[in-house]
């Protein structure tokens, strides 16, 4: 957003400590962080005293929240609906659970932004949102992710990347994938993170954890697998999925509805809560892979129709209507 709009100044704000990459353009900026105690109250008091001291016009909330004081303009990101659905899916997230939806009834937030139509359509009915005000902006993935010639692997494999924790599905996963191991011998590739409230899978024969991957080390590991698998049980978007997809690389996913609008329902959707289903989808890809390249294909052209430019373009226009709504209220 700072580079398509460098006559505006951007401000990245925080009461907590953050790092910006050394790349940025001139007009992306940090702040500070609390200035003393009365500051403490970052919502309250201490992000509009930095919001002053900055000069800023407007406040986009990317997690969740606005501050508290409506001096100003305000746009919250609502990334998904999972806080709200199940509480074993962020058994940390009470404050986002009681506060966000407060912040909403008030108005305190004027305009609202989801990635995806099916989180749009689900929050304007849990939180009884007048729909003008929220808009679906699509997410997108970085250039860097396009087909890479790399070395092939000595054993073929699936691959998942994502965070490991309980609304990933991974335990029917596994159960999926070593059915079907039974037939052909094809790994799996598991990238990311394991949250504190998960327990990491056990090492077994075939079964490979990377832990954390860099951003630039992904393209490779999307392109080189013989399909990436996400069933995710509900996600609000599923940028895994967009990232394997401009790969070039066959996505196996669940029915879940805002993965469905990213694929356009053109990967392989399965059932998430059915493993034995995936078995027999992974079965048929390990032994006939070449019947696949034409969805490779197609996939691939459908996510190089998501851009960060365009998801920044449409984010500025929401500014505006947040303004506009602002200024006559």
């Amino acid at each position: 957003m700072a580079a398509l709009f460098p006559e505006e100044e951007y401000w990245l704000l925080s009461d907590q400590n953050f790092s910006v990459p050394s790349d940025c353009p001139a007009n992306l900026h940090s702040g500070s962080g609390p200035a003393g105690p009365g500051e403490r109250f970052w919502w309250l008091w201490g992000l509009h005293r930095e919001m002053m001291r900055r000069g800023v016009d407007l406040f986009h909330g990317t997690d969740f929240a606005v501050p508290y004081m409506p001096r100003r303009p305000a746009v919250m990101t609502l990334h998904d609906l999972s806080p709200w659905m199940d509480e074993a899916w962020q058994p940390t997230a009470d404050r986002i659970r009681n506060r966000t939806p407060r912040l909403l009834q008030l108005g305190l937030a004027h305009m609202v932004i989801t990635p995806s139509e099916a989180v749009r359509r689900a929050a304007i009915d849990r939180f009884q949102l007048d729909p003008a005000r929220v808009v679906a902006i699509p997410l997108a993935a970085g250039e860097t992710f396009h087909p890479v010639d790399a070395p092939p692997s000595p054993t073929p494999y699936f691959l998942f990347v994502g965070t490991l924790e309980p609304r990933k599905n991974i335990t029917r996963m596994i159960d999926a994938w070593r059915e079907s191991r039974r037939h052909s011998a094809i790994d799996l590739v598991i990238a990311g993170r394991v949250r504190e409230d998960f327990a990491a899978p056990t090492p077994e024969p075939g079964l490979r954890l990377l832990g954390p991957v860099p951003d630039a080390d992904l393209p490779a590991l999307y392109s080189g697998a013989l399909a990436c698998l996400y069933p995710s049980l509900y996600e609000g978007f599923g940028l895994p999925v967009l990232e394997a997809m401009r790969c070039g690389a066959l996505v196996i996913t669940s029915r879940d509805p805002a993965i469905l609008e990213v694929t356009g329902g053109t990967a392989l959707h399965v059932e998430a809560h059915d493993p034995a289903a995936l078995a027999r989808v992974l079965t048929e890809v390990a032994q006939n892979p070449a019947q696949y390249r034409s969805i490779r294909e197609v996939t691939r052209k459908l996510a190089e129709g998501s851009t960060w430019n365009l998801c920044a373009s449409r984010t500025r226009d929401v500014y505006d209507e947040a303004a506009r709504r602002f200024s006559h209220a």
